[in-house]
Order: structure tokens, then sequence, then C-alpha cells
């Protein structure tokens, strides 16, 4: 008897491509090569952006070609673009390929062997789900789901447990790990390779959110490989950062204006304060997890080009890849 046409289609493993950006982590990226290796089921095919790495990732990507069960699209760039650039390349590519299912990860983690078939069995609910992840000690990693929209910030105290249904609403996105539908990328576009790194994959999942029940799915299926400096602030933790994600911290809040603008959801006083929070939240960063005062340069200079990128007439938000 044949299915109905509005029976969900089920999840086809080789209709999936994961996508890795990679820059000079090649020790990195042979870890999460080898774990796809001993994946069951596997991808139909694995791209590996390299965002023009001096190490030998090229070398390590050549190695793995007859053995990861997969096809490999080895892509390395002229210049490094930043994890924004590198995803909105690697989510090209994939979507270029056919993929039903595209799978965005960066080169510090790695997957559990039922990943993908854990991931599948949602997919003909979904078309837009996120995972779970182990931290790089084994804990469970939490993960803010949710922003308020308006302030255009994460919920850092949104609920951290699962109910029988086994899923929660998102309105967010984390391009470690995205698992999203090839009809959601053709409405929103590719992510914005403007943001260079930080909010591009909030944002991204925001807009997917807009057109799609996004979800985060209570199953673990990948694992961090590598160890951040942490504050450890009892239920949650902050990571350490970096002179050049405190500056793009600050400076991409613009972008996020801009779509905010363009979409119709802008409101100036509850955005600045989602600008002020972030603000404040770095200084704390500085203080307690870096333990220095030097750094906030960076932040007023993010602020400064910020407003640049508020005022330019040529700013318009990524197109969709179907009229």
């Amino acid at each position: 008897m044949s299915s109905s046409p509005d029976a969900p289609i089920a999840f086809a493993p080789e209709s999936a491509t994961i996508a890795i950006v990679t820059f000079n982590r090649a020790h990195l990226l042979t870890r999460l090569l080898e774990s796809i290796t001993a994946m069951d089921p596997q991808p139909g095919h694995v791209v590996i952006v390299d965002n023009a790495s001096t190490d030998d990732t090229g070398d390590v990507v050549e190695s793995f070609r007859d053995r990861i069960g997969s096809e490999i699209i080895y892509r390395r760039l002229d210049t490094n673009t930043g994890g924004s650039g590198g995803f909105s390349e690697g989510m090209r590519l994939a979507y270029e390929l056919g993929s039903t299912w595209i799978w965005l990860m960066d080169d510090d983690v790695e997957v559990l062997p039922d990943g993908l078939a854990r991931m599948g069995a949602w997919a003909p609910r979904f078309k837009s789900i996120q995972g779970r992840r182990y931290d790089y000690d084994g804990s469970e990693f939490y993960w803010q789901y949710r922003v308020a929209e308006r302030m255009g910030i994460p919920i850092p105290f949104a609920p951290s447990g699962f109910d029988a249904s086994g899923y929660k609403e998102m309105n967010s996105g984390c391009f470690e790990g995205m698992f999203i539908h090839r009809d959601i990328v053709e409405q929103i576009g590719l992510p914005d390779p403007r943001f260079f790194i930080y909010w591009d994959d909030q944002t991204y999942g925001w807009l997917a959110s807009r057109i799609t029940t996004s979800v985060i799915v209570d199953e673990f299926v990948l694992r961090r490989t590598r160890e951040i400096k942490q504050w450890d602030m009892g239920i949650r933790h902050m990571n350490a950062s970096s002179d050049a994600y405190r500056y793009y911290i600050m400076r991409n809040r613009a972008h996020i204006k801009r779509y905010h603008r363009a979409l119709g959801v802008y409101n100036p006083v509850l955005f600045g304060a989602g600008t002020a929070l972030t603000f404040g939240k770095e200084i704390v960063r500085l203080l307690f997890v870096e333990r220095k005062v030097t750094g906030t340069s960076n932040l007023f200079r993010g602020l400064r080009d910020g407003r640049k990128i508020a005022r330019d007439p040529q700013w318009r938000p990524m197109p969709p890849l179907v009229a």
C-alpha cells in the first residue's frame, strides 16, 4: 500500500552531509575524522572547509579519503574568513551537492558512533534540530538554546531538563552541531559571512525558527575535544575568551540590529539593554575567568565599528536561495 503524500519522509543517511570548518588544528581535525570513520550509519558526504591553514591540514584530509567511508570534498580558502565565512562556504557546498540534511560542526568535536542515527530519528518531524554535547571532561554541556528576541541575547536560565517528549523548542542555533534541512536553507539563505566570528549561528538559528519549529533534542551526539578555561558558576560555566572575540561580540551586535530592523522586530530600548548586558558580561569574563583588566579597548572598538555597519546604506540581509 502506498504511503500518504503527507506522511513523514523516512531519513536516509546518505542524503546527509557533515560540513566541517577547520583552521590550523590538524590534530583536532584528525580526531573528528576518526570518529566519522567509526560512525554507523555514515553520511553520504563530508565537506571540509579549510580557512587557509598553514599546518598539515591538507595532508590529514588526504590520508582519510580511502578509509572514511563517505565522499570527502575538501575546499581550502585563500584567506581566513572566520567561522562565519567557513560555515557559509560549507553550507553552500553541501547544498550544491544536493544534500537533504546538512550537519555543521567545528573541528574541536567528535561524533558519537550512533550520532547520525539519533539525529535522523527526529528528521521526519522537524527541519531544524540541535543535538546535545558532552563537554571535554565528559560532563553534560549546557547550551543556551533560547534567546530573548527583542534583546538579541541568550537566556542563561532557560530550563536544562527535558520532559517525556524528548525535545524543547528553541529559537537559536549553534554551528557546533546544527542539523538543518535544505528546505530551510533555501528560504533563509546561507549563513552570513560578514559576522566573521560570534553571533552568526545564533542569528541563523533564530532566522530558521521564524519559519519552522526548531528544537533541541535529548540526544547526545557530539563530544568536545578541546579544553577551555572556565569559571564554574555552579549550574552554569563561563568560558574564557580572546581579544578578537571581544571585538566581534560587540561589533556584530550591529549586524543583529540590521536583521531585526529588516524583519520588523527591532526595539531600540530593549536591544540597547541587550547590548549593555553583553558589554557587562564581557567585563565579568575578563575579571573572573581571565583574571585581567586589559582587553576592554576591544569592546569599545567593536562598538565603534558597529556604528558604521548600522549606518551602511548598502547593507542587506543574506538572500534566500530560491525566489
